[in-house]
């Protein structure tokens, strides 16, 4: 599987959203049999989970994101998004996309190892 490919990143106001996407880099893939996530590192900070999928549909969140922000997949499975709604400036991070070939069990996905993406940046201002 190649690198997933993030965009929709930007910068927006404190309260404002935004939506992101992941999509395969390779024309006519999908992620059918993946467990898909968003991660976040902000400056100076680890990587962080923020929300995961499985092929399946369950979802897991982060508290930090937890009744703000939304992960789904599309019907065919070629793009995961990440609405971000209510967006706080400690929400400021670059997001990655990572795919596994795996499953959710508690609040990440495993089984494999995930291909990441190249990250793209969410900047949020007071």
């Amino acid at each position: 599987q190649a690198p997933p490919v993030e965009s929709g990143g930007g910068s927006v106001q404190s309260g404002g959203s935004l939506r992101l996407s992941c999509t395969p880099s390779v024309s006519g893939y999908s992620f059918r049999a993946y467990c898909l996530g968003w991660f976040r590192q902000a400056p100076g900070k680890g990587r962080e989970g923020v929300a995961h999928i499985d092929s399946d549909g369950g979802t897991k969140y982060a508290d930090s994101v937890k009744g703000r922000f939304t992960i789904s997949q599309d019907d065919g499975k070629t793009t995961m998004y990440l609405q971000m709604n209510s967006l706080k400036p400690e929400d400021t991070a670059t997001y990655y996309c990572a795919a596994m070939k795996g499953w959710l069990l508690g609040d990440f996905c495993t089984g494999g190892e995930n291909i990441w993406g190249q990250g793209t940046q969410v900047t949020v201002s007071s």
